[in-house]
């Protein structure tokens, strides 16, 4: 489902939904408020700053829906 981001500082960017949290009305979109997380390294995986998508909450964002949807109603 795509979204359009109404607050922020990635304002009136859009972006499609990863994952929702219900519990607590928020959800993940896709390259939006990207955050850096330090990791530490370990014997699978190896360490350093990554960047990731964090959390925001649903009264934040506005559905666009989807574009496929939307070209065949047209």
């Amino acid at each position: 489902m795509k979204v359009k981001i109404l607050s922020g500082k990635d304002k009136k960017k859009e972006g499609e939904i990863i994952e929702i949290d219900r519990k607590n009305k928020r959800a993940k979109v896709k390259g939006i408020n990207l955050v850096k997380k330090h990791v530490k390294t370990t014997k699978e995986k190896k360490g350093g700053i990554v960047s990731k998508e964090n959390f925001i909450h649903l009264s934040n964002l506005l559905n666009i829906g989807d574009n496929k949807k939307q070209e065949a109603k047209k």
